[in-house]
């Protein structure tokens, strides 16, 4: 049991640590470890018990609560928090003084992460691998509208009414549970990155509050649509995530800014090193999915 917790304590550092870069997520990680089905379940069970409280059904709330695995979500969750608050400087520094090698060894995670994405597919057909390039292309394009991926070159919002960030806390936390694309991307993208920033630095509670609603209701309702599309279409689904990593390799293109722009430019330097790091990143994940698959089958029931 503790050997559990550790565990999924270690997964959520590292799903934390992976939404501190703009070109990935905490579920692209959570694919990497195989626990992505088990995670979108257990969020969907706790969206379910809210609703159930809402509508006073006491009921229908303790039996949503059973559903969701506690001993899994706590340590994974602390984990998560643990990694935002201590390395939040850490990558942000090392993203702006190393910002080629940084963005080569994340292309190679998410490559990678690609990889073990498609092998979880159950049944491939040449349609999953359409469904893959499709995405890929339409998310690699609607990247390239915006030139830059931090709050210094994408215009922030001035003044936000307190429904934008309700509405950025509905959105960006979508991406908590979608690989390729993380949430402070998504508040960059939205210019809601600085005022949400703004408002926990400045203690604002009440702004704070309204953000972290938003981002329940945002949670709880796409939580159900995506357990939903996993059960009834889960190799589509599959395929489409490969495709939105895919189309994020442009925020992770090292050159010319690594994650600091959205622009597409020639190698010219640190090539080598920057193919060792994309390779080492490449390695990682099919490293660490190999092993997280052998923890898994021994945490397996036996049939015996």
């Amino acid at each position: 049991m503790i050997l559990d917790s550790i565990t999924s304590f270690v997964r959520g550092f590292a799903m934390g640590t992976a939404d501190l870069v703009p070109g990935v997520s905490g579920g692209t990680i959570a694919l990497v470890f195989g626990i992505y089905e088990k995670l979108v379940a257990s969020i969907r069970a706790g969206s379910s018990a809210l609703g159930s409280l809402v509508r006073a059904d006491v009921t229908g709330f303790r039996r949503w609560m059973g559903e969701v695995e506690w001993r899994f979500i706590i340590p994974l969750g602390m984990g998560i928090l643990f990694a935002v608050v201590s390395l939040a400087q850490v990558i942000s520094d090392l993203l702006h003084n190393e910002p080629v090698l940084m963005a080569s060894l994340f292309v190679g995670l998410v490559a990678g992460s690609m990889v073990v994405a498609w092998n979880m597919i159950r049944r491939p057909e040449a349609a999953h691998l359409w469904i893959a390039l499709a995405v890929g292309v339409v998310v690699f394009f609607l990247l390239g509208l915006r030139s830059g991926t931090t709050e210094d070159t994408v215009q922030q919002v001035t003044d936000p009414a307190m429904w934008a960030y309700f509405g950025a806390g509905a959105i960006a936390i979508c991406a908590m549970i979608l690989p390729g694309i993380s949430g402070s991307f998504i508040l960059i993208m939205l210019g809601m990155y600085t005022p949400v920033l703004g408002a926990v630095t400045d203690r604002n509670v009440g702004v704070v509050l309204i953000f972290m609603v938003g981002a329940v209701v945002g949670l709880a309702l796409f939580s159900q649509l995506l357990h939903r599309a996993l059960t009834t279409r889960h190799d589509v689904v599959l395929a489409a995530l490969v495709g939105l990593m895919g189309g994020s390799l442009r925020v992770l293109w090292p050159w010319p800014l690594g994650v600091d722009s959205t622009k597409l430019g020639s190698p010219d330097s640190d090539v080598a090193l920057a193919l060792v790091m994309a390779v080492i990143g490449f390695g990682f994940v099919l490293v660490i999915a190999r092993f997280a698959a052998q923890i898994e089958e021994s945490n397996a029931p036996s049939t015996d």
